[in-house]
C-alpha cells in the first residue's frame, strides 16, 4: 500500500472521501456560507472526527491548483493503491462475473477520471492501468471521477501484456476496442469473466496489447465521425456488458 498526502477538491470528491475513506482524510477546508451541501460535508466530517477549518475562497484557490473547488477541499492521504498480485483475488471474488476495464495508456487525467466514474457506475471489478505512460490517480482524476476513485480498485501494473496473460489463465476473456476491427461490440457475449481493453487518446491499443487480446471489436458508428473520446467509448462498452448481464 502506498500513500501520499494530496489535496482533493469539489463537493462530490470530498464528500465521497469522507464517506468511504474517512481514515485517510486529514483535514477539511470549508468556505463560509449557507450552502447546504457544504454544511452536510462539514457535519459529516466532524461526526467522523476529522478536523474542519473555515477558510476564505482565496485560501481554497491556493490549494485547488486551478481546479473548481466549489467551496471545499480536503487534505487526503491517497487511498490504497492496489498491487498486481491482488488483481487475481478480485477476479476470483467475482465468482465468474468479473468485469475488468483495462486502459492502455490513457494520459489525460480528465479522461481517466471519467472512465473511473463509468466503471464504478457499471459495477466493474477493477480498472487496470500501466504504471508508465498513463495518467495517475491524482487530484484532477479524483475530482473528475466524482468520488469513483474511492469506490473501485485501480491496479497499476508494470507489464500490461503479462497482466493480460495472467487474466487469461484465470479464465478471463480479453476483448480490445479498435476502430478497424470487423466484429461489432454488440456481437460479443459479455456475461462471464471479461476484460475490456481500450487504448490511449492518440494511438489506441499498442501492438503488444492487441496481440494479447482474444479478439478485437469496434463500436459501430454509422455517422461520419471515425472515433469517440476514450471516456465515451468506455461508457458505451461497459454498459453493453451491464445490459447483457441484466
Amino acid at each position: 500500500m502506498s500513500k501520499q498526502n494530496q489535496w482533493i477538491v469539489g463537493l462530490n470528491a470530498v464528500a465521497s472521501a469522507i464517506e468511504h475513506d474517512a481514515d485517510n482524510v486529514r483535514e477539511v477546508l470549508v468556505e463560509g456560507g449557507k450552502n447546504p451541501r457544504l454544511t452536510e460535508i462539514e457535519e459529516n466530517a466532524r461526526r467522523k472526527g476529522i478536523e474542519v477549518r473555515k477558510v476564505t475562497g482565496q485560501a481554497l484557490d491556493g490549494v485547488a491548483g486551478g481546479l473548481r473547488h466549489q467551496g471545499v477541499a480536503a487534505r487526503y492521504a491517497a487511498a490504497k493503491t492496489w498491487s498486481e498480485n491482488e488483481l487475481s483475488g478480485l477476479v476470483d471474488a467475482a465468482n465468474g462475473q468479473a468485469l475488468v476495464l483495462v486502459l492502455d495508456g490513457v494520459q489525460d487525467p480528465h479522461n481517466l477520471g471519467a472512465c473511473l466514474r463509468s466503471a464504478a457506475a457499471a459495477g466493474a471489478t477493477a480498472v487496470v492501468i500501466p504504471k508508465d505512460k498513463s495518467a495517475t490517480v491524482n487530484a484532477t482524476v479524483r475530482k473528475t471521477s466524482a468520488g469513483a476513485a474511492d469506490l473501485i480498485p485501480v491496479v497499476a501494473v508494470t507489464n500490461l501484456s503479462r497482466c493480460l496473460r495472467d487474466l487469461q489463465k484465470q479464465g478471463v476473456w480479453i476483448y480490445g476496442l479498435a476502430g478497424e476491427a470487423e466484429a461489432s461490440l454488440y456481437s460479443l457475449d459479455l456475461k462471464g469473466n471479461v476484460a475490456l481493453v481500450l487504448g490511449g487518446e492518440a494511438d489506441g491499443l499498442r501492438r503488444l496489447t492487441r496481440e494479447h487480446c482474444d479478439g478485437l471489436v469496434k463500436i459501430p458508428m454509422p455517422g461520419e465521425i471515425e472515433s469517440l473520446n476514450v471516456s465515451v467509448a468506455t461508457g458505451i462498452t461497459l454498459f453493453e456488458a451491464v445490459r447483457q448481464r441484466q
